[in-house]
């Protein structure tokens, strides 16, 4: 749990069958070009979110805010999924995704509130040493809230869906872009 000046953030896993026809209607949406699913169907969300399920090294979770779903967030272990091959990781890297749900009624500053309560579920796991992103390099918006949060990006590297801004954030850079003493 992460309580901002926005309210609190709470996470659950993904429920594959129950959430699928909300899931869909965020990866659809065209504010989520950068995930990749715009032509997917119910039944392609569903599948992936319970391959997701089964996975030992990959995890979804839905984001509540103050109790009503509000955003996506993928934990990976980099060494299985994404990112195998694509650079060396080192012991206590972890892989995120995050999506904010499309709205109508935008909160200031809610995005940015998102990827902190992201990064203090990530860090609250003593093992987590470091988290790794790998947004797409044309995604100028992420790149900047990721930079907010203590990201500091490494190098380009092509994926086979796309070219990809490979970034690191340690526990010591995301507390430090917080102003909290380390």
């Amino acid at each position: 749990m992460s309580t901002t000046g926005i309210g609190t953030f709470t996470l659950r896993p993904v429920d594959p069958l129950k959430d699928a026809e909300l899931l869909h209607s965020w990866v659809t949406h065209p504010k989520a070009a950068y995930w990749m699913m715009q032509d997917a169907r119910l039944q392609d969300v569903e599948r992936e979110y319970m391959r997701i399920a089964a996975h030992e090294h990959h995890h979804a979770h839905l984001g509540l805010h103050e109790g009503r779903p509000a955003f996506l967030m993928e934990r990976y272990d980099p060494r299985y999924v994404e990112l195998t091959g694509l650079y060396d990781p080192e012991p206590g890297d972890v892989g995120m995704h995050f999506l904010v749900a499309p709205t109508d009624r935008p909160i200031h500053g809610f995005t940015r509130a998102v990827i902190t309560a992201v990064m203090d579920e990530l860090f609250a796991d003593p093992r987590t040493r470091r988290v790794v992103v790998e947004p797409d390099v044309n995604n100028k918006a992420v790149h900047a809230l990721n930079e907010a949060v203590g990201f500091v990006p490494e190098r380009e590297i092509d994926k086979p869906e796309k070219r990809a801004l490979l970034s690191f954030c340690t526990r010591e850079q995301f507390l430090a872009a917080r102003g909290v003493a380390v």
